[in-house]
C-alpha cells in the first residue's frame, strides 16, 4: 500500500540515564500510525518458507487470484447461446454501422458503440449481419470473439473492486469481502458477458472511483507528479464514463461533489497562500471539467469522420449535415424554391422531425387526418407548395408554362400533401396533447377547402448567405396561419399510440421568434423547371452537429416513456431493484434452449442495501456519543468514517436516487453502478462492526460471510453461464413469487 502515510513516534532515551538506573538500553520498534488513526506493526517474517513467501507477496497473489478468477467466470461458455441475446440486437447493428460507416442515430454516446464496432473489425466481421432479436449467428460472425472483447472490461472490474477498496483503507478481510462480492454478483457476470454497453460503463465507472480514491490519497502531498497523475486520470475516466451512457453523470457529480467539499476546506485554511488555492481551482478546472468535455467532444468528432455515409439515423440530424454525407441525393436539389416546387420540410428545433402525415385521423377533436413530425424517410413527408385557392387558374397556367415563379418573404400559400392531396390546416380546435395550442391537421383536396388552408411564410434569415430567395436547407422560415394568427410548431411533444407515437405537430398561439422548434427548413426539394444546385452550396459546423445531435438525445431518451398501451414484461420500477423483487429473462425461454436469467447474487444485493441503512445508524450513533465527549474515534479515524461513508452512502444515492424522477421506463440493469457502491457500503460496515473484535471473531464472521456468497452463487450459477433445461428444474431457485424465473 503505497500511498500509506504513517506517522512514525520514536522514544529516544538518554544512554546514561539508563546506566545510572541499572537498566540496560533495549532499542525499541516504532509505532506505525496511518493518516486515519490506525496501528501499524512492524512486519515480521515467519521461519517457514512458505508462510514467509506468502506474507512477502500477498498483495501480489491475493489480487492475482481474483484477477485469473474473474477472467475465468467471464469466459467460461461464453459462445454457449449462438443465437442474438437481448440487447445484442441493438449494440451489434449500431457496431455494424461503424463497419459499413452508415449513419446511424441512438440516445447513446458514441464511445461503447464505437468500441462495439472495433471488437467486430478485430474479429473480421464486415457489417452485414442485421443482428435481428433471437437469430442464429451466422458461420462467419466470430460473436465469441465480440463478447470476450467486452467481458475483459467485465473481468477487470474484480481487481478494480479489490485495489478501490485498499485505498479506502479498508481491511483485509473487508477488502476480500468487497472483491469477492464483485466477482459472484451473477448480475455483474451475467451482463459483462454479451455484446451491450453494460461492461464498460460499469467498467469506467470503476475506473473513476479509483481514481478518485488514489488522488485522495495523495492530498497531503499536493502537485506532485503522483496528485497530477491520479487527478489527470480521473478526468479522463469522467471522459469515458460520460461518453459510454449519460449514467456517467452520477459518479461524475460523486467527483464533484467530492472536489467542492475539498476546495471548500481548503478555503478554511489560512495558512494556505492564496496563490496557492488558486491553482487548486486552476487544476481541477481543467482537468475535471475541460479535460472530460475535450473526450466526450472527441468522441463524437471520431463517430462523425467514420459515419460518413448516409444512413438510417440521417433524418435525426441537421439538414446541411445530412448533405455532407455520402451516398444522399441532396446534391440534385435544386436551391430556390418555386411555386409548384414538392419539398420535405425539417423542423429545425433539436431533435426535430419531418412535416409529415397519413390517412390515419385524430380519434377526438376536428377527426381529421393527422399531421405529425417523423424522423425516418417516408413518401408521406412530401408536400406541394401552392398558391391561394383563389389563384387556382393562374396557379394552371403557370404550371403549363416553363416560367418559374419564386417563393418569397410573406407570401401566402398553401401546403398540399403529395400523397393523399389534402391541405394543411388549422382551426379553433385544440391541440390532443398539448391542450393549450390550436391542433393541425390535413383538410378538404384541391377544390374543398377554406380560409383555415392558408399560410404566410416569414423568413427568418440564411445561415450562409444574405440573400431574397428562400433556399433549401440554409433559409429559416416560420408558416404563421393567415386566419388564426399562429405559428406552426413542433416541440417533441409524443402522441400517443394512436398517433404511432410521432411527434405532435401544433399552431402555437404565442409568437415567440426565438423558439427554434417554430422554424422550418426545406430538405428535399424537386422541380423540373429548375438546375439542380450540386453539393458545394452546403457546409455545416462541428460544434453545430454536436449540440444539435445531443439535444436530440436527450429528447429521444425522455420519449422512452412506459406506454400505457402496452405492457413491458422487462421493465421494473426503482423502489424493487434494492431489495431485487425482479429479474429479467434476457432471451426465449423454450425449454431446450439456452436461457439466461438477469438476476443478482441475492445475499450480495440484501446484504448491501441492509449496510446502507446500518450505516445511517452507526453515523447517528457516533454523532450522538461525540456530542456528549464519548470518543470511540479518533479525530483521523472519524474524518475516515465520513470520508468512506460519504463515497458509499452519497455514490448509492446519487446512482439510484435519480431513476425516481425520470419519466423514462426503467430497467433493473439501471440499478447495477448504485450496487457497487452498496458493495463497498457492505465491506465497510462489515469492518467497523468486527473493529473491536478480537482476530478469531473477525475470521469467524467475515469467513461466514465469504462462505454466504460463494455458496448462494453456486446455487445461482447457471442463469448466469446459461442453462439448456426446463426452468421448471429452478423452482427451488425461486426465492421470491415476483421472479418470473419459472412460469
Amino acid at each position: 500500500m503505497d500511498t500509506l502515510k504513517r506517522r512514525h513516534f520514536t522514544t529516544t532515551i538518554n544512554q546514561q540515564q539508563f546506566s545510572k538506573s541499572g537498566y540496560e538500553q533495549v532499542p525499541l520498534d516504532p509505532i506505525d500510525f496511518d493518516e486515519n488513526g490506525k496501528l501499524y506493526k512492524p512486519l515480521r517474517l515467519p521461519e517457514n518458507k512458505i508462510l514467509a513467501f506468502w506474507q512477502q507477496y500477498n498483495d501480489i497473489l491475493i489480487p492475482a487470484f481474483f484477477t485469473v478468477l474473474s477472467f475465468w467466470t467471464r469466459f467460461y461458455l461464453i459462445s454457449y447461446s449462438s443465437f442474438v441475446v437481448w440487447d445484442e440486437a441493438h449494440f451489434g447493428k449500431f457496431g455494424s454501422h461503424y463497419l459499413k460507416r452508415e449513419f446511424y442515430f441512438d440516445v447513446h454516446p458514441p464511445l461503447g458503440k464505437m468500441l462495439v464496432g472495433l471488437a467486430g473489425l478485430l474479429a473480421g466481421y464486415n457489417g452485414s449481419f442485421e443482428f435481428g432479436s433471437g437469430e442464429a449467428y451466422p458461420a462467419d460472425v466470430n460473436y465469441a470473439f465480440m463478447r470476450i472483447f467486452f467481458a475483459t472490461f467485465g473481468a477487470w472490474m474484480v481487481p478494480l473492486a479489490y485495489f478501490t477498496a485498499i485505498e479506502l483503507d479498508f481491511s483485509q478481510h473487508a477488502v476480500i469481502l468487497a472483491t469477492l462480492m464483485v466477482l459472484l454478483d451473477t448480475a455483474y457476470l451475467c451482463i459483462s458477458r454479451f455484446i451491450l454497453l453494460d461492461s464498460m460503463l460499469l467498467f469506467f465507472t470503476f475506473t473513476t472511483l479509483f481514481f478518485l480514491t488514489k488522488f485522495h490519497n495523495q492530498r497531503n502531498d499536493p502537485f506532485s507528479i503522483d496528485w497530477w497523475l491520479w487527478l489527470i486520470l480521473t478526468g479522463m475516466s469522467i471522459g469515458c464514463v460520460t461518453s459510454v451512457k449519460w449514467v456517467g453523470l452520477f459518479v461524475t457529480a460523486l467527483v464533484g461533489l467530492y472536489t467542492i467539499e475539498d476546495l471548500w476546506d481548503k478555503f478554511g485554511d489560512l495558512s494556505m497562500p492564496k496563490t496557492v488555492y488558486l491553482k487548486h481551482w486552476i487544476a481541477r478546472i481543467v482537468c475535471l471539467i475541460i479535460l472530460p468535455i475535450q473526450i466526450y467532444m472527441l468522441c463524437f468528432a471520431i463517430h462523425f469522420a467514420i459515419l460518413n455515409k448516409s444512413g438510417p439515423g440521417d433524418a435525426q440530424m441537421s439538414s446541411l449535415f445530412q448533405a455532407g454525407l455520402r451516398g444522399n441525393n441532396f446534391y440534385g436539389n435544386p436551391i430556390d424554391l418555386a411555386y409548384g416546387s414538392k419539398f420535405t420540410l425539417k423542423n429545425m428545433g433539436y431533435g426535430g422531425g419531418l412535416l409529415h402525415s397519413h390517412v390515419q385521423t385524430y380519434p377526438s377533436g376536428s377527426k381529421q387526418q393527422q399531421v405529425t413530425c417523423y424522423h425516418h424517410r417516408d413518401s408521406n413527408n412530401e408536400w406541394f407548395i401552392k398558391k391561394m385557392r383563389e389563384e387556382n387558374e393562374e396557379n394552371e397556367e403557370e404550371n403549363n408554362s416553363t416560367d418559374v415563379e419564386f417563393v418569397k418573404h410573406n407570401d401566402i400559400v398553401r401546403l398540399v400533401h403529395s400523397s393523399t392531396c389534402r391541405n394543411l390546416h388549422s382551426h379553433h380546435v385544440n391541440a390532443p396533447v398539448t391542450k393549450s395550442q390550436y391542433e393541425v391537421s390535413c383538410y378538404g383536396n384541391e377544390q374543398l377547402g377554406d380560409q383555415n388552408d392558408y399560410w404566410i411564410i416569414e423568413v427568418v434569415d440564411d445561415l450562409l448567405e444574405n440573400t431574397p430567395r428562400i433556399r433549401v436547407m440554409t433559409t429559416r422560415l416560420r408558416f404563421r396561419h393567415k386566419t388564426l394568427g399562429c405559428y406552426l410548431r413542433a416541440a417533441n411533444a409524443v402522441l400517443p399510440q394512436w398517433g404511432f407515437k410521432q411527434v405532435e405537430v401544433t399552431c402555437d398561439k404565442n409568437n415567440n421568434p426565438s423558439d427554434s422548434h417554430t422554424y422550418w427548413n426545406l430538405e428535399h426539394h424537386w422541380n423540373d423547371k429548375l438546375p439542380a444546385g450540386g453539393s458545394a452550396h452546403y457546409r455545416t459546423l462541428f460544434l453545430h452537429d454536436f449540440w444539435h445531435l445531443n439535444v436530440a438525445m436527450y429528447t429521444s431518451n425522455n420519449a422512452l416513456i412506459p406506454d400505457p398501451d402496452k405492457e413491458d414484461i422487462l421493465a421494473s420500477n426503482p423502489w424493487q431493484w434494492p431489495l431485487l423483487q425482479v429479474g429479467i429473462r434476457i432471451c426465449g425461454w423454450d425449454d431446450k434452449a439456452v436461457k439466461y436469467y438477469l438476476l443478482g447474487n441475492p445475499i450480495i444485493w440484501w446484504s448491501g442495501t441492509a449496510s446502507l441503512v446500518t450505516f445511517v445508524f452507526l453515523f447517528v450513533w457516533h454523532l450522538i456519543r461525540r456530542q456528549r465527549q464519548f470518543h470511540d474515534f479518533s479525530q483521523a479515524q472519524w474524518t475516515h468514517f465520513l470520508y468512506v461513508g460519504k463515497i458509499c452512502l452519497i455514490g448509492w444515492l446519487l446512482h439510484f436516487m435519480p431513476f425516481f424522477i425520470m419519466g423514462r421506463v426503467t430497467y433493473l440493469h439501471h440499478y447495477f453502478p448504485a450496487l457497487y457502491f452498496s458493495i463497498l457500503m457492505c465491506a465497510f460496515v462489515l469492518d467497523q462492526l468486527t473493529s473491536s473484535c478480537n482476530q478469531i471473531t473477525k475470521h469467524i464472521v467475515f469467513g461466514i460471510s465469504y462462505l454466504a456468497v460463494i455458496l448462494v452463487f453456486w446455487y445461482f450459477k447457471d442463469i448466469a453461464f446459461g442453462f439448456d433445461y426446463p426452468s421448471s428444474e429452478l423452482k427451488g431457485r425461486q426465492w421470491l413469487s415476483s421472479w418470473n424465473l419459472v412460469d
